[in-house]
């Protein structure tokens, strides 16, 4: 099986983009952040004509997730689990929860929290306990579960292209960098690290100053998998190829992440 998460930055913008993708991929289940667009406006007709059948959360302009599954596999026996983070409902549409088979799929978008100083950045720590505390009380970590999504933290100095001297700024702070060690505590593994413990890699790359081509970015897309799913890890990667542009079709600023897993 593979799985996949990738912040699309826009369903409008990147509806071609993300069909080339599921064409050339062919990944099994997909979690999707940023759409950008309500339920009503998510293009299904498409996306069952690319093989894939959605479930949404989305809202107006801002956030929005989604999960893809495909038509001859995860598909149509996907089975809602969970919509919107209970008690953050206040900072929109960010957590989709499906069961695939005997797979619970959830994809996230967090909060950027935008600066050290601005109200945000308390609001986006709340919510990450709120993440937490929802997982304690509602799962179990010997259970098959993959948390992924656009996470806006940098779990270590590793994962920015100037991480040590960025330590103690926005997306690198030790309080945010709890909230992740407080996931991996409960249960969840980073199946990128557990390849490339040591590997420097990155999922997002601004669209300005050229910092893609200059290897400016930060690592802040993951699949966190529990350690069933982490004994099932064949292989994992960043997409770099659909993070540059395709036909004339401008990229999401995040690349899609995949992990493939042993299926038996």
């Amino acid at each position: 099986m593979r799985i996949a998460t990738w912040n699309i930055n826009g369903m409008r913008a990147r509806l071609p983009f993300i069909t080339q993708w599921l064409a050339e991929r062919k990944p099994d289940l997909v979690g999707l952040q940023e759409l950008k667009m309500v339920d009503e406006r998510f293009p299904h007709d498409e996306f069952e004509a690319a093989g894939y059948r959605a479930l949404t959360h989305g809202q107006k302009s801002w956030n929005g997730v989604a999960i893809l599954g495909r038509l001859d596999s995860a598909g149509p026996k996907m089975e809602l689990l969970q919509e919107g983070l209970p008690g953050q409902e206040a900072l929109g549409a960010r957590l989709l929860s499906a069961k695939v088979e005997e797979l619970a799929f959830t994809t996230v978008y967090c909060p950027n929290g935008k600066t050290l100083e601005h109200e945000d950045y308390g609001r986006k720590l709340a919510w990450f306990d709120s993440l937490s505390d929802h997982f304690k009380t509602h799962h179990a970590p010997d259970e098959a579960h993959v948390l992924c999504g656009d996470f806006n933290v940098c779990p270590t100095p590793l994962d920015g292209w100037n991480g040590e001297a960025k330590q103690g700024t926005i997306f690198h702070t030790e309080a945010e960098r709890e909230r992740i060690a407080a996931l991996i505590e409960w249960g969840f593994g980073d199946l990128y690290r557990q390849l490339y413990p040591d590997t420097q890699a990155f999922s997002w790359w601004d669209y300005r100053g050229g910092s893609f081509h200059r290897g400016h970015g930060l690592r802040i897309d993951f699949i966190l998998g529990t350690a069933c799913v982490g004994r099932q890890l064949k292989a994992t990667t960043i997409d770099r190829d659909y993070r540059k542009k395709r036909d004339g079709m401008t990229a999401s600023d995040h690349a899609p992440v995949c992990a493939d897993l042993e299926t038996h």
